[in-house]
């Protein structure tokens, strides 16, 4: 007897960064992409890495021009912004990954922390666990841990843009029973919005799971951190005869702002794992290697 479906209706933003005067302005504009995508159906809403630093655009353009001062204000703004994804998950019954942006830590340290908010009220939070070139030169750190979060739609990653293209770091999320892993992404290059594509696609093979693309995209040149965005949203499982062809569930033009949606049956792919043409997840430890431990991700309730 098959089992019944378990459905799964995601939206992934191709998102533009604005500078906008005021924070209510930033938050309106939050307010109508929520709406919109939730009034399409979507259950999960998927922003991009980054995507936070337009929160900085209110504090003037001296602070704009200035790295330290910006990744301040952001840091600074998303106590208030946080508050407002928090209400429209609530609201619109959804679950929402918000933009990434500099978090200053308790160590004095700023990380590049994406926060993920249910409807039930709970929140969680990801750090980005390996820094890019340019995050080394801002001074960002490094997160420590692996989370998975335990959600009303499934469990759920977040493997923030180059995390992605680390395979063991996505695999500890997977035997922790991760279903979607969200790769929200900002890339200046379209060479790297081919690079997270590629591996977020890689990595939905490898693990029989869904990976979630958000980029950021368009010229945003009044801001001197992130001033040209290259990418398209993407939603992605393994190719296989009854669920993609390709792999590719949906996927937006390069450099096109707004939602891209799927719906994906998570009980369709769950079985892949022993019924596929390929069983990518169950053979990971045939590979040479691939006995080896794998760090354990961290379950947080959000339900």
């Amino acid at each position: 007897m098959t089992a019944p479906s378990r459905t799964v209706r995601i939206a992934a933003s191709a998102y533009p960064l604005d500078a906008l005067p005021t924070l209510g302005a930033i938050e309106d504009k939050i307010m109508r992409w929520v709406a919109e995508a939730a009034g399409d159906g979507a259950e999960l809403l998927v922003f991009p890495e980054y995507g936070a630093m337009e929160l900085a655009a209110p504090a003037g353009a001296a602070v704009v021009a200035s790295l330290d001062a910006s990744l301040q204000a952001v840091s600074e703004a998303f106590p208030h912004i946080d508050a407002v994804h928090a209400d429209l998950a609530e609201r619109y019954n959804v679950h929402i990954l918000g933009a990434s942006g500099p978090r200053l830590d308790a160590d004095g340290r700023y990380r590049n922390t994406a926060r993920f908010f249910a409807p039930s009220g709970k929140s969680g939070a990801q750090d980005k666990r390996v820094m890019t070139p340019f995050e080394h030169g801002w001074g960002i750190a490094p997160g420590d841990s692996t989370l998975v979060f335990d959600t009303a739609l499934g469990r759920i990653g977040v493997a923030i843009c180059y995390d992605s293209e680390f395979p063991m770091l996505v695999r500890a999320m997977v035997e922790a029973r991760a279903e979607i892993i969200l790769v929200p992404t900002c890339t200046e290059f379209v060479s790297g919005f081919h690079r997270v594509r590629t591996s977020a696609m890689a990595r939905a093979l490898e693990g029989t799971c869904v990976a979630v693309v958000s980029p950021t995209v368009g010229d945003s040149t009044w801001s001197p951190a992130v001033d040209y965005n290259n990418g398209a949203a993407g939603i992605y499982v393994p190719a296989e005869r009854g669920l993609s062809e390709t792999g590719i569930l949906a996927e937006g033009a390069l450099n096109v702002a707004g939602w891209v949606h799927a719906k994906v049956d998570l009980a369709a792919l769950a079985r892949l794992a022993d019924t596929g043409e390929m069983r990518n997840r169950a053979d990971w430890r045939l590979q040479p290697g691939g006995a080896a431990e794998v760090p354990a991700a961290t379950v947080v309730s959000l339900l």
